[in-house]
């Protein structure tokens, strides 16, 4: 097994979406097969934004949006199959490939999927890829920032959500919400030959969406009158991304009989969700869930980051220090910037 460069390291532990505590952690050990990353990059994810989710899980360290430098590994044994030096992404999660929830493509469904995670979690120096992961980590193309990198996770999630939507080339689709993950959906949609809107509150985000492609952006107030202006009967395909009743209330209204509506993030549990069925099952609207992303996706995601499809800078992304985790999650929770990414001495 390579030397290990550190003993000790830092990484950003939450207690609750307003208590997050940089600590001080040994370097997670080696089991055999496994590798240790030298994180390079780490993003904030939108999840980690919603307190109820958070609660579920707290105390522990938070982030898995990595791109970083393999500097060990624990080939003894069980031979990982990546050299030290390897830059790369990896998931948090990683399926068999041999199960039946595997062959039929549900990754997420996958029980092996379902256990695997990072060790500690990604807003850390340094972070131990376990064997099992290995099955979803890639290398990064050689002239690929660790920046952009770390953006392969979401990105694949917006690869699945778009192939759960069947959304193609001359069809049209809706995005509600143009946080980053709704403008991700703007970008490579837009890319593909899809007529694109979006709506979202704040004016800024409606420009970012124009700048990636989106054909019209909408306030959401008069966005359904709009939205059936240009499309007669409503969107192909609609993308409800705000975890909320009344966001996908009106996911609903904004797509065509025989549309499809994709709940890409889910409403707190707590909540409930009233819709008229009656009205929904005469106009044969499908109505699917996205949740997170497998191997096929992460695959597209990287090549699309290859291609320069989706950067960093035309998401405008914002880079803080471990220093600043803090400042950096309270501005993307608060909506001051769409993307904060923690960027590590390398």
């Amino acid at each position: 097994m390579s030397k290990i460069l550190a003993e000790s390291m830092r990484a950003a532990v939450m207690y609750d979406t307003d208590d997050i505590r940089i600590e001080e952690r040994a370097v997670p050990r080696l089991e055999p097969g496994d590798v240790l990353m030298r994180v390079g990059a780490s993003g904030v994810c939108s999840g980690d934004l919603m307190p109820w989710y958070v609660r579920r899980k707290a105390p522990f360290v938070f982030g898995h949006e990595i791109a970083g430098t393999i500097v060990a590994a624990n080939d003894v044994g069980e031979k990982s199959g990546f050299t030290v030096g390897d830059r790369v992404f990896a998931h948090h999660h990683a399926p068999c490939s041999a199960c039946s929830a595997c062959t039929r493509g549900d990754f997420t469904q996958c029980a092996t999927w379902r256990a695997t995670s990072l060790d500690p979690g990604g807003m850390a120096e340094y972070v131990r890829v376990p064997r099992a992961n290995l099955a979803d980590t890639l290398v990064l193309p050689a002239g690929m920032s660790f920046i952009d990198g770390s953006l392969a996770e979401p990105l694949a999630c917006v690869c699945k959500s778009l192939r759960r939507g069947a959304v193609s080339a001359g069809q049209s689709l809706y995005v509600i919400g143009l946080g980053v993950m709704g403008l991700m959906h703007v970008a490579v949609a837009h890319a593909r030959g899809v007529t694109v809107f979006g709506s979202d509150f704040l004016p800024e985000r409606r420009e970012r969406a124009r700048a990636l492609g989106s054909d019209d952006v909408f306030e959401p107030a008069d966005a359904l009158e709009r939205l059936r202006a240009a499309t007669v009967e409503g969107a192909d395909a609609v993308i409800c991304g705000p975890g909320t009743p009344a966001a996908l209330g009106h996911a609903i209204d904004a797509v065509r009989p025989g549309g499809t509506v994709v709940m890409f993030t889910p409403i707190e549990p707590s909540e409930r969700f009233i819709f008229d069925q009656c009205t929904a099952y005469f106009r044969d609207v499908r109505l699917v869930a996205s949740y997170s992303c497998g191997p096929d996706d992460t695959r597209e995601a990287l090549a699309l980051l290859t291609r320069g499809i989706v950067t960093a800078e035309g998401l405008g992304a914002t880079l803080f220090g471990l220093d600043g985790v803090i400042r950096a999650y309270d501005a993307m929770r608060n909506a001051q910037i769409v993307k904060a990414i923690i960027a590590f001495p390398h």
